[in-house]
């Protein structure tokens, strides 16, 4: 709007009411960045699931706190645990909500409609917990004149330069060797800045591109060799010494692999000795929390939201679906599956390629269920296996047939300075709608049928879509959606939110598409039994 007889500036200085200092914690605890400009028109407050998805990322530096912390949404939900070596026959009953983890980085979560029977169909939201980060080597020590320095691996195609001239920590697994003489995993988050990756001085390199030597330039540093020598008040870097062992080792000892001193804090935030650390799969990650930003805070300033902001949306999409609606007069079941892997092919164990979902599956369709308003209580596998309706046999191909996935992986915003890179009529906006991805070589699995069923699904949920497409001059990504849809014959539609600098290690997504998909992923959950009669084509 125009005012007439003021100046711009005269007319936006006298639109901000308050500025206030930041950061601010949420009440969530969550931080938000500065400044918060309040004015009438933006003076509302961001919705509870953006800061909480900030309090679910800043405590997911690896994939295998994403499946913590889902863990912890989950159990909260009533969700119980099941082991995939189990028995599930018994176990698993309609009504229920369950999850089970392979690896500790992938999560399988579902709940069981009180009228399902086996052969009916599931409802599926599939995203990945992954995203491009350093790893540390096997051994990582390392020095040079005078630095010590971190061995590391890249994990993912990152955008390798924006690591540099970051607070970094590390963070990821231990295995560690306890008192009954067991190997057990621990958890470790180091959250103070402990490593830097420095540029070189402008003055000592003048090139027009940064594109740094992956091998000899993504060294990090960790700290100055005379430091560490008066630290230990030794003339030399301690080493173990092999002589001194009593037992044979068939690797070095880690004290020999890696630095000491980065050993010990390991060790320290492990809750144990360093001579019980075993070993580890540990990464690099920006200290920096994710938070609010933007003029109005429309904007999620953070590392990993390819992918956890799908994993956070799909996860509570799942809670929500079981909160909103009750699963009395479900027959489906409602499944979430969040693989780790993706970022570099998917190919593993805990990958979506892998045996898993179509196990999971195989094993959910032949799970007892109503027979003629028998109480779920009364199942067994002697009842369904007798009942003349259900041909357990086949039960695996005709849920397979009646199911439908969701790929959830994050999709690209248009970039207002490089809007000459997308396609003219296919430019998706944050905080706009979740974005339906398509693509005619199959990169995604989207067709016809699965857009007017999340049209469907979005109607009832209130929220907006977008479509995108690449241009035809462009390469395209892909996602889990293609792999599980011809591993399965599962139709299959690829989505995401919307964000700007994708494999970044600070990337910028929408506060509000964070409601939008959680939203999204209840109505497609919630309603899928209903909608799946009369959208099917065969």
């Amino acid at each position: 709007m125009r005012h007439r007889g003021r100046s711009p500036l005269t007319v936006l200085t006298s639109s901000l009411h308050i500025i206030t200092a930041s950061p601010r914690p949420s009440a969530l605890g969550a931080s938000v960045c500065f400044p918060r400009f309040y004015s009438p028109a933006a003076n509302m407050a961001p919705p509870k699931s953006a800061l909480d998805f900030l309090d679910f990322v800043n405590a997911s530096p690896t994939p295998y706190h994403a499946v913590q912390a889902a863990i912890t949404r989950l159990e909260k939900a009533g969700f119980s645990k099941v082991k995939e070596r189990d028995n599930w026959s018994s176990s698993l009953k309609p009504g229920g909500k369950y999850y089970m983890t392979r690896n500790a980085s992938t999560i399988v979560a579902f709940a069981i409609g009180a009228k399902w029977r086996p052969g009916n169909p599931i409802a599926m939201v599939g995203a990945h917990t992954d995203s491009p980060c350093l790893r540390i080597k096997p051994v990582s020590k390392k020095s040079n004149v005078g630095f010590l320095q971190v061995g590391v691996e890249t994990y993912g195609g990152g955008i390798w330069h924006s690591w540099f001239d970051r607070d970094l920590s590390i963070a990821g697994r231990v295995l560690v060797k306890d008192g009954a003489g067991n190997f057990v995993q621990k958890l470790v988050k180091v959250d103070r800045p402990i490593i830097r990756i420095p540029t070189l001085a402008i003055h000592l390199d003048r090139s027009s591109s940064f594109d740094p030597n992956k091998e000899t330039e993504l060294f990090p540093i960790a700290g100055m060799v005379a430091a560490e020598l008066n630290r230990t008040g030794s003339k030399d870097v301690p080493v173990a010494d092999d002589a001194t062992n009593e037992t044979f080792q068939p690797l070095k000892e880690m004290t020999e692999r890696h630095h000491p001193y980065i050993l010990e804090i390991i060790a320290e935030h492990a809750g144990v000795e360093v001579d019980n650390v075993v070993d580890f799969e540990l990464v690099l990650y920006d200290v920096q929390k994710s938070c609010l930003g933007g003029l109005n805070e429309e904007f999620i300033y953070s590392a990993r939201l390819d992918n956890l902001n799908m994993t956070y949306c799909s996860v509570m999409g799942l809670i929500e679906s079981v909160s909103s609606t009750s699963l009395d007069d479900e027959t489906s079941i409602r499944l979430i599956a969040c693989f780790d892997h993706e970022e570099i092919g998917s190919t593993s164990a805990q990958g979506a390629n892998s045996d898993l979902l179509p196990a999971v599956v195989r094993r959910l369709s032949v799970v007892a269920g109503d027979r003629h308003g028998d109480s779920a209580s009364n199942k067994s596998w002697e009842h369904v296996s007798a009942d003349p309706e259900v041909d357990l046999s086949t039960a695996f191909e005709q849920t397979a047939s009646g199911s439908f996935l969701v790929s959830a992986d994050m999709a690209h915003s248009v970039h207002p300075n490089y809007a000459g890179k997308y396609e003219a009529n296919h430019q998706p906006e944050m905080n706009k709608g979740t974005v339906i991805k398509i693509n005619a070589n199959q990169r995604y699995a989207t067709n016809s049928p699965g857009i007017v069923l999340l049209q469907e699904a979005a109607k009832r949920a209130g929220v907006p879509l977008q479509l995108f497409v690449v241009r035809n001059d462009s390469s395209c990504g892909s996602t889990i959606g293609p792999m599980l849809s011809a591993k399965m014959g599962v139709r299959t539609l690829d989505l995401g939110n919307p964000q700007l600098s994708m494999h970044s290690i600070r990337e910028t997504g929408g506060t509000y598409d964070v409601e939008h998909a959680i939203k999204l992923f209840d109505s497609f959950l919630s309603h899928y039994s209903e909608l799946e009669a009369k959208i099917f084509v065969d």
